[in-house]
């Protein structure tokens, strides 16, 4: 009975004792296949800040050409992609009604053209019979200034008689008045005929607006490129109804291309003008533009914020936004396990990102996506 006690109070202890060692040791560590992981040494010194974006090639001349007056497509000429040139035709238009708008208005110019030179005519006659009239009286003013003078003299010898002398000095000043009259009215009739005439041009001109108006409306309907460059886009198609407005097609110029860059919402605010760019077509990066490249073709672009002299800095991980605490996996010396830690992010860039609280120089760390290890603090590497 002793020994029956003893040897069951000796299974108790030990079964005891193998539980409390066992809840002791930690868990299993999962195991991480080495190659599927990327990992990085955190280093000290300077860190180049950079932000990334993705974006397109954008011509810097685009020309929208609009429809100019309400029409119908009746045939596509040109398809996107073609090169023209300024006079090159891209969409032939259709407006009846226009074309009947464009004979009328000429029609009105030439009605407008005839009863111009009609004034003119008929204004010149007036003031030439207006001058005829002053000109009639003046010659007899001439005559009786020359007739006063005879008098007077006749008066003067004694030969002649005082009332004719007084008559025609009287004749003379009348005379003299009505031909103050004749050149007044002269210059009115001038200056009358001058301003009906401006009128009836003013009318003229108008009517020669309406009418290049309508013929350059007409015109329009062959719709041409503007400029020498690529047709980008042609947005209607044939039998389509268009108002004005509407716009028929789209010409660049591939020769002065610029880089339109969008960058992440949260990092915009770091971009201000002056900061050098770095833009890769993938065709080459600094020169003149390389011939690969064409509207909308995709580029990359670097724009570098700040270069910060002494700072702690490792490669960006997978998820860890800047000014941000994220844990990382951290690497043992010998590189068989990696461990939880908490690090604490500051500035980032493209590929680095500063190390604020943590780590430590010459540290390892795994830097791609852990997220299935979340439930764990330690992994195995093999």
């Amino acid at each position: 009975m002793i020994r029956r006690i003893v040897l069951g109070s000796s299974a108790v202890l030990l079964i005891g004792g193998v539980t409390y060692g066992l809840s002791r040791l930690r868990p299993a560590a999962p195991t991480v296949d080495r190659a599927t992981v990327w990992s990085d040494e955190v280093k000290r010194g300077p860190m180049l800040r950079e932000l990334r974006g993705i974006g397109t090639l954008i011509p810097e001349d685009i020309q929208w050409i609009p429809a100019q007056t309400e029409a119908q497509v009746d045939r596509i000429v040109l398809k996107p992609g073609a090169i023209v040139k300024s006079d090159s035709i891209i969409l032939e238009l259709s407006n009846l009604t226009l074309k009947r708008d464009v004979l009328d208005a000429e029609y009105q110019l030439k009605a407008a053209e005839a009863d111009y030179a009609n004034l003119k005519v008929q204004v010149n006659s007036e003031l030439l019979n207006q001058k005829a009239a002053e000109a009639a009286v003046r010659s007899e003013y001439e005559q009786a200034k020359i007739q006063h003078a005879v008098d007077e003299k006749l008066v003067s010898e004694g030969i002649g008689s005082t009332v004719t002398a007084e008559l025609s000095k009287v004749k003379e000043e009348q005379l003299g008045v009505r031909v103050q009259l004749e050149a007044d009215r002269t210059k009115n009739t001038a200056d009358a005929a001058q301003a009906r005439l401006q009128a009836q041009a003013s009318h003229v001109d108008q009517q020669r607006a309406l009418y290049e108006l309508r013929h350059a409306e007409l015109e329009a309907l062959h719709v041409r490129a503007g400029l020498n460059g690529v047709l980008q886009l042609v947005p209607v198609e044939v039998g389509q109804h268009v108002l004005p407005g509407t716009n028929l097609a789209r010409v660049a110029d591939p020769k002065k291309l610029k880089a339109e860059i969008k960058v992440a919402e949260t990092q915009a605010k770091d971009a201000v003008i002056g900061q050098k760019a770095t833009i890769d077509t993938r065709n080459g990066l600094d020169g003149p533009l390389p011939d690969g490249a064409r509207p909308d073709l995709s580029v990359d672009g670097t724009i570098e914020v700040e270069n910060l002299k002494d700072v702690l800095y490792v490669g960006r991980p997978v998820h860890g936004a800047s000014q941000s605490t994220i844990s990382l996996f951290k690497l043992t010396p010998d590189g068989s396990e990696a461990t939880r830690v908490n690090v604490k992010l500051g500035r980032s860039s493209v590929n680095t990102v500063e190390i604020l609280q943590g780590l430590q120089v010459g540290d390892r760390v795994i830097l791609s996506d852990m997220s299935q290890w979340d439930n764990y603090d330690r992994v195995r590497l093999k």
